[in-house]
């Protein structure tokens, strides 16, 4: 894996882009949350030689926004010649600079992409850009029966993604591969096969005995396939110096949780969301650790979050001295369909704001809007960046919070 540019992504001083705006299907919860611009095309199928852009996630660092994609070249399948490509915003998602690549795997798959703003750490007190990022080298379901290898790794940014770092590889730290012949290190017993960050934005402890920590979400399988997806499993890692040294969560106690997300609700609790690989019931898997993330006090399915077997994406923030948990995801259990954000103000117990982002229209077939992540645009917004049209385009909209 490395940084080399390709297919016309460049790194060339950002050239605008009109954007694109179309009508939104809304349907509005409470009036408290609206609508603030429409929505802006940032990843769009078939352009800058890439057959397809899936997997968004997005950050605000030094009030630019960064929305990265994997770039993928032939098709839209998960496994092929996938690069990490992104764009960056300077008004607030109305338009968007040039392509750039951040990851290039050759002909392989780079996935996942992972990032996180670590704003604490005293070496770098502008903000480090902290990307995280998977590669591989066969189709998950060779990988899933033992036959190829999961990777994770990580680049950094210190100038606000015009450069980056060589990639590390924490795969011996967060991973256990049990695949000695690619690598004495991944001689792990516990024998875990595919593995994925998130997908979506990590996060960083901005408060509590955990204060700088960088964590992320991610899930494998261990050991053969299992009947009902048993065999997955969602977890997570991270660091408390800065990415010099990684650890790993304890397993969310809930076979078949798969793609997750998690953010900080309280000095030491965090909340994951996760995808529900059993494939039923159609809701999302939701865990609760009081520990700053290392093990699990609960984890469920939650009957207020249905979901079609897909990710989600979660936010905190503090406001007033507690936290504010954002969710989001295409709430609607037979289809990608109806995105809908929600905002919870005790943890993810309740929600007291709703509002759908975007509704298929009548006869529509197949995913409307599938993945997605946030990012706090302002003191009263948020972005979500999310796929949409039958994975066509990943888009961009403000969502007002009164």
């Amino acid at each position: 894996p490395g940084n080399n540019l390709r297919r016309g992504a460049r790194r060339a001083a950002p050239w605008p882009v009109r954007p694109v705006a179309y009508a939104l299907a809304l349907q509005i919860f409470n009036p408290a949350l609206s609508l603030q611009a429409q929505e802006t095309t940032v990843f769009r199928s078939g352009d800058h030689g890439y057959a397809s852009y899936r997997i968004p996630a997005i950050i605000r660092h030094n009030g630019v926004l960064i929305a990265f994609a994997e770039g993928r070249v032939h098709n839209a399948a998960d496994f092929g010649d996938n690069d990490i490509v992104y764009k960056t915003s300077t008004d607030g998602g109305r338009t968007w600079g040039a392509l750039h690549t951040a990851v290039d795997n050759h002909a392989l798959q780079a996935s996942n992409p992972a990032p996180v703003v670590d704003l604490l750490d005293p070496r770098h007190p502008d903000g480090r850009i902290f990307l995280f990022y998977n590669t591989g080298n066969a189709h998950e379901h060779d990988v899933r029966q033992g036959k190829g290898l999961r990777e994770v790794w990580y680049i950094t940014s210190t100038d606000g993604a015009a450069t980056w770092s060589a990639p590390v590889n924490i795969t011996a730290q967060v991973h256990r591969p049990e695949q000695p012949r690619l690598n004495a290190a991944y001689n792990f017993p516990a024998d875990w096969r595919t593995y994925a960050n998130t997908p979506g934005h990590g996060f960083q402890f901005i408060t509590g005995p955990h204060k700088g920590r960088l964590y992320i979400a991610a899930n494998h399988n261990a050991g053969d396939p299992q009947p009902g997806n048993k065999d997955w499993n969602a977890h997570a890692y991270y660091s408390d110096d800065h990415g010099r040294s990684f650890h790993l969560s304890d397993n969310v106690p809930y076979a078949g949780t798969n793609e997750s997300t998690a953010a900080q609700i309280g000095t030491d609790a965090v909340y994951m969301s996760s995808r529900n690989q059993r494939l039923w019931p159609r809701q999302r898997i939701i865990s609760v650790s009081q520990d700053g993330g290392r093990s699990w006090v609960s984890s469920g399915p939650d009957p207020q979050l249905p979901d079609p077997v897909n990710q989600a994406s979660v936010l905190s923030w503090l406001q007033d001295d507690s936290f504010i948990l954002a969710h989001c995801n295409a709430a609607d259990g037979n289809a990608r369909n109806k995105l809908t954000l929600r905002l919870s103000k005790d943890g993810g117990k309740t929600w007291y704001l709703s509002k759908m982002i975007a509704e298929a229209p009548e006869n529509h077939q197949g995913a409307y809007t599938a993945y997605s992540d946030l990012v706090r645009t302002g003191n009263h917004a948020l972005g979500v960046l999310y796929e949409k049209d039958n994975y066509a385009r990943i888009v961009f909209a403000e969502v007002g919070v009164e």
